[in-house]
């Protein structure tokens, strides 16, 4: 493992996706900079993970990671049938994330998953997603997504680590059109004030392992504490 106590380095996932670069259009690796702002903001050094069947070799040069948000998990995963007949699932993503999550687990690694990365972290726990929350009883109308984003408010369990780092009622982001429907082993943390939906998970076995569904690194405040804590656990 990196042992750099003053600046760790900090493995952050991404997507590879037909991009413009510069003046051409090919494929590229690709993730919001908010991430590796917060990631830089915490104290760490950010290296992008792309989806790679060797993806988990990385893991020996860094001392912490960041599952990242991002595409919907292909159903398969959790033994569904896809909702839509138009929903894109990128496998070699969902494959190389899971591989990085199972062995940081295994290492005790420090790991932040935010959205799809809490998803998947608890699709690997045992658990399964609602796959459309518009068209899920007590859930239409969670939040915005589909590029759009909308603020409401979560409530965190007493005793557990994201209660403890940001106190029990949480204003958070709302991005996605998915969300958890069972967490399956992991601890559920925090949900949703309004209609209940599951919005933290954690390993309280672990030294740092947090999953959140709102995306922490767009938002300021008290919200820069989870990647603070995971630069901190890295250190040590």
């Amino acid at each position: 493992m990196h042992l750099d106590s003053a600046r760790p380095l900090i493995g952050v996932t991404c997507c590879i996706r037909e991009s413009n670069f510069a003046k051409w259009t090919m494929d590229a690796a690709i993730l919001p900079s908010t991430y590796t702002t917060a990631i830089e903001r915490a104290g760490g050094t950010p290296i992008l993970i792309p989806p790679s069947s060797f993806s988990t070799s990385i893991l020996d040069k860094i001392s912490g990671i960041v599952i990242a948000g991002g595409p919907d998990i292909d159903p398969s995963e959790y033994d569904e049938e896809p909702y839509s007949s138009t929903a894109s699932y990128y496998p070699e993503q969902d494959s190389s994330e899971r591989a990085l999550i199972e062995e940081a687990l295994d290492r005790d690694m420090p790991m932040l998953c935010v959205c799809r990365g809490m998803q998947l972290l608890s699709i690997i726990h045992g658990g399964g997603l609602h796959q459309h929350l518009d068209n899920t009883p007590g859930f239409e109308g969670h939040g915005s997504y589909d590029g759009q984003s909308s603020e409401h408010t979560v409530t965190t369990n007493d005793g557990s680590k994201i209660s403890s780092l940001m106190g029990s009622q949480i204003i958070v982001n709302s991005t996605h059109h998915q969300g958890v429907s069972n967490a399956g082993s992991l601890m559920v943390t925090a949900h949703a004030n309004h209609d209940g939906l599951i919005e933290a998970v954690e390993r309280p076995d672990l030294k740092f392992c947090i999953g959140v569904q709102w995306h922490p690194e767009r938002m300021r405040g008290n919200h820069d504490i989870l990647y603070s804590e995971l630069v901190k656990s890295a250190r040590s």
